[in-house]
């Protein structure tokens, strides 16, 4: 599938049915998904007074913390490897 074409998937998330519209795969989309829905059940586990609004911001602040922590963590190996490759060049 090229980047220009769009596809439809119907996905569940947290007992809604949404219908994401975009260039990636639908097993993308419902892997997405399905994180997505797993992440909000953990935290709706954890206080059930939380309304839907609450618990998709919650979802969404302890994504993007897990994403920036991958992302550190990330940056830091590629840093590894180029300090490693630029030491076997001089070597």
């Amino acid at each position: 599938m090229s980047q220009s074409e769009k596809t439809r998937t119907t996905v569940d998330i947290h007992n809604r049915s949404y219908t994401i519209v975009g260039s990636e795969s639908p097993h993308h989309v419902r892997m997405v998904a399905s994180l997505v829905d797993q992440k909000m059940r953990e935290i709706h586990d954890a206080n059930k007074r939380l309304d839907t609004a609450k618990l998709a911001v919650l979802t969404a602040v302890n994504t993007m913390n897990d994403y920036l922590k991958l992302k550190e963590e990330n940056e830091s190996l590629l840093d590894l490897l180029k300090k490693k490759e630029d030491n076997e060049k001089y070597d």
